[in-house]
């Protein structure tokens, strides 16, 4: 082993910083040999100092000036769990130019700003990795960087957001309501009290920015996804998903479009049939479902979130750069070689599932199946359900692009035989 320690910055000891120390601390000799060096803790920037932690924290290292640390010009390696934008970005910005490699977390930042930071890394030959970004302890970035390297992905979709995932299980599990599932969720530490970045899919949009960007070698930031939360599903959906042999997860999806070679990436609730691997990934678990040319079909499944298993994914990137810095040589930064255009929501293709409150009349059926068609949607199945004031009908169309269905839905609307559009939801994976 070398006798060289590299030393460590850590910006935030929050739930992951905390994990961090502690598998820093504990398994010291066991990473050492893994590296090839020891890591040694140099530096903890926190807000509150004085803050219980659940690990002893030698108070020396403990720092309120975060920019004073990436400063100092020592650090081999800082370590960002702080979250949020700023000072995130100055301070990883400040840790490279003052030659220290950075892991991050933050997939806010990494979706809104990547290129500023992949920039920076490439100018002063440092590291900057994230796997802990993406999906917690599931290696996934890593895979479709390097593994997946020379073959060809055409799809990436998943379920990349525990509090979602927890809900809408226990809205089809337990046949609770969406609030009363949500407040399960908090009361277990699996949603924040202030949960919007969850339920409204800002959370996942992020992770499917930096998913797309990998996979198909061009930048994509969080602006270009197109992103619905769950706060619309209803016991009536879930219900209707099940009578489909289906079920309702809050799915990420990354699309390449080899016929116009575009890339699409989106986030919204849909159906996936039972038998679709991702519909048996129960609680607060995320997977990962990959496909390729060559590989086939590829499935990553594991704790999504957690200080644990995120402190795990920022550990392995650590082994990582610390071995390429022993070595005097950066990993492997950034690919957007291929600079694909992102093809906007209305040219998705996908199928619906769209259920209609009728009137209880001769023709109606004649007259809906005319609007979908009046839009190009090509029907594959029509159920009529109850009569009078409870009339419905449930149509799921084949594939059709978005554009084409919301013209049909505007349609619908418009219709007087039709009292309301209650549903529209999109069927995934088949």
């Amino acid at each position: 082993m070398n006798d060289k320690t590299l030393k460590v910055g850590l910006l935030g000891c929050g739930v992951v910083g905390t994990e961090v120390v502690r598998i820093l601390t504990e398994q010291a000799d066991h990473l050492a040999a893994r590296v090839g060096a020891r890591l040694e803790i140099a530096g903890i920037a926190v807000r509150r100092p004085g803050r219980a932690r659940d690990i002893a924290v030698d108070p020396a290292l403990i720092t309120t000036d975060a920019q004073a640390l990436v400063k100092r010009g020592d650090l081999d390696i800082v370590i960002e769990v702080i979250g949020g934008l700023e000072p995130a970005r100055s301070l990883i910005l400040t840790a490279l130019e003052h030659g220290a490699s950075v892991i991050t977390a933050n997939k806010a930042l990494l979706a809104e700003d990547g290129p500023t930071l992949f920039a920076a890394a490439e100018k002063y030959q440092r590291d900057l990795y994230f796997e802990a970004s993406v999906a917690g302890a599931i290696p996934i970035l890593r895979p479709l960087r390097e593994s997946l390297a020379g073959d060809d992905v055409t799809r990436v979709m998943g379920i990349v957001n525990g509090t979602t995932n927890y809900i809408l299980d226990k809205m089809d599990t337990t046949g609770a309501g969406f609030d009363e599932a949500l407040e399960e969720a908090q009361a277990l530490g699996y949603a924040e009290a202030d949960p919007t970045a969850d339920i409204e899919g800002f959370d996942a949009a992020a992770k499917a920015a930096l998913l797309a960007s990998l996979a198909f070698h061009t930048r994509v930031s969080i602006a270009d996804v197109h992103r619905e939360g769950i706060t619309e599903v209803s016991a009536t959906d879930i219900a209707s998903a099940r009578e489909m042999g289906c079920v309702v997860k809050s799915l990420a999806i990354c699309e390449l479009d080899e016929a116009t070679d575009s890339v699409s990436a989106r986030v919204y609730p849909a159906m996936i049939p039972a038998s679709h691997p991702l519909a048996s990934v129960r609680d607060a678990y995320n997977a990962v479902f990959v496909e390729s040319k060559a590989a086939g079909q590829l499935m990553f499944y594991g704790r999504g979130a957690g200080g644990a298993p995120t402190a795990s994914a920022v550990l392995g990137d650590l082994v990582s750069a610390a071995r390429n810095r022993l070595k005097g040589v950066p990993g492997v930064g950034e690919s957007s070689y291929t600079q694909r255009a992102v093809r906007p929501m209305g040219d998705a293709m996908t199928r619906y599932h769209v259920s209609l409150d009728v009137a209880d009349k001769a023709g109606v059926l004649a007259a809906v199946a005319h609007a979908f068609a009046e839009h190009d949607v090509s029907i594959q199945t029509v159920r009529q359900e109850g009569r009078g004031s409870d009339a419905q009908l449930v149509v799921v169309t084949h594939t059709a692009t978005d554009a084409a269905l919301s013209a049909t839905v505007e349609a619908l609307r418009d219709m007087d035989i039709v009292r309301e559009v209650s549903s529209v939801m999109r069927v995934e994976g088949e």
